[in-house]
């Protein structure tokens, strides 16, 4: 049996979506592990994608998101494959994540998103020893003092002069995979350009240099908000395009913006050494 997909994408940030809340896909589905993921997520080889995207049942909420990242890790959130699978689901929809429970609800302005409250201690990040995740005491070369901020997965910001001026494909690497960050970490380096706009370019976790990252854009926005640089609601500028972000007096995060359908298609898991329905 073949197995169906979607490809997505939220501002350039792309996915390829396995929707096996489907009893009979679920079954031909081969269990999900690093390497069938990895392979899939190959741009040469396979079907390509930033993160790979598994819809599965839930008992916590309307259905579960498991997120894989290019190389084949499972992490615990993602902000624009949020929107992407509310728009899949097309309709208002409780999502239940290894980060926690979140809600997407369609709006004119896209898919908005309530991403949970930010969490700043240090063993919340998680970093490998105490420390302030305010303003770190940490320097990897010219980028300094960056504030930690974890909103279902780690963060760290950097606020500089020019985001773009950043060797990202050199220094994000070296930072993810700093001892500091046991769990390793994102590696967002930010521009204020307003008192409610924020420029910012991503290394993710996993996947690298990415056109758009909504959960670093929400770790941005709440770390300058916490910083006193911007005001509680701020549009946040990446390469693929603009997400809405707002620090509710609740604590709540909501991050506001686009999500698109790009193709459907199907693969045969034989392609990839892996039998229909076996086991890992």
């Amino acid at each position: 049996m073949r197995i169906d997909f979607t490809k997505m994408h939220g501002l350039g940030n792309d996915f390829v979506v396995l929707d096996a809340r489907n009893p009979a896909l679920a079954q031909a589905l081969p269990a999900m592990d690093a390497a069938f993921a990895a392979a899939l997520a190959d741009r040469h080889t396979g079907i390509g994608c930033d993160q790979l995207i598994l819809l599965e049942p839930s008992r916590a909420g309307d259905f579960r998101m498991r997120i894989f990242n290019a190389d084949g890790s499972e992490v615990e959130a993602c902000g624009n494959a949020t929107r992407a699978v509310g728009l899949l689901h097309g309709a208002p929809a409780r999502i239940e994540t290894l980060g926690g429970l979140l809600c997407a609800t369609p709006t004119n302005a896209g898919i908005s998103v309530e991403m949970g409250q930010p969490r700043f201690d240090w063993d919340a990040i998680p970093l490998a020893y105490a420390m302030d995740t305010h303003t770190m005491p940490l320097a990897w070369e010219d980028l300094t003092n960056p504030i930690a901020v974890n909103v279902g997965n780690p963060h760290a910001i950097f606020f500089v002069a020019d985001p773009y001026a950043v060797d990202m494909a050199r220094l994000g690497p070296l930072i993810e995979t700093d001892p500091v960050f046991p769990e390793r970490v994102n590696v967002n380096v930010a521009a204020i350009t307003a008192r409610d706009a924020i420029t910012l370019r991503v290394w993710e976790r996993g996947a690298g240099l990415t056109r758009a990252c909504g959960t670093g854009a929400c770790a941005t926005a709440v770390g300058a908000m916490k910083r006193g640089l911007v005001e509680r609601a701020v549009t946040v500028s990446l390469p693929g395009g603009e997400l809405a972000i707002e620090w509710r007096e609740d604590g709540e995060i909501v991050m506001t913006g686009p999500a698109t359908e790009s193709f459907r298609g199907s693969f045969d898991p034989v392609d990839y050494g892996i039998p229909a329905g076996s086991p890992d």
